[in-house]
């Protein structure tokens, strides 16, 4: 997937996730090893959250296109952002929210779609 595409399924994720009552935190979190698309706070959980966007619906489940490496990347990247922001005792969660479409878009909000 392009820059640009990802990077306009993130900002329609962002609008719904901040609409949902999420404060974002962070966005593109990069350590040695991993990326976060985004990184919210809602309610007492820091979520981790997993952008997957594709055009058309009919490309297969993304949600079961998350690895288990890119799972644990995640995972690991998460550890090091609540050990930096010193949140190490925070309750979080992995969600994974998937976007189809471009002018029609459906949104499917994946809560805990993955642990540790």
């Amino acid at each position: 997937m392009s820059k640009a595409k990802g990077d306009y399924g993130e900002t329609v994720v962002l609008g719904y996730l901040q609409s949902k009552g999420h404060a974002v935190l962070a966005q593109n979190y990069k350590k040695r090893g991993g990326e976060i698309d985004i990184i919210t706070q809602h309610g007492e959980y820091i979520v981790f959250v997993e952008v997957k966007y594709r055009r058309a619906a009919n490309m297969g489940d993304v949600a079961l296109s998350t690895s288990h490496a890119q799972s644990r990347r995640i995972i690991n990247t998460a550890k090091a952002y609540l050990y930096e922001q010193d949140k190490w005792y925070a309750p979080c969660r992995f969600d994974i929210v998937e976007v189809y479409g471009y002018e029609q878009l459906q949104i499917n909000h994946i809560e805990n779609a993955f642990e540790e």
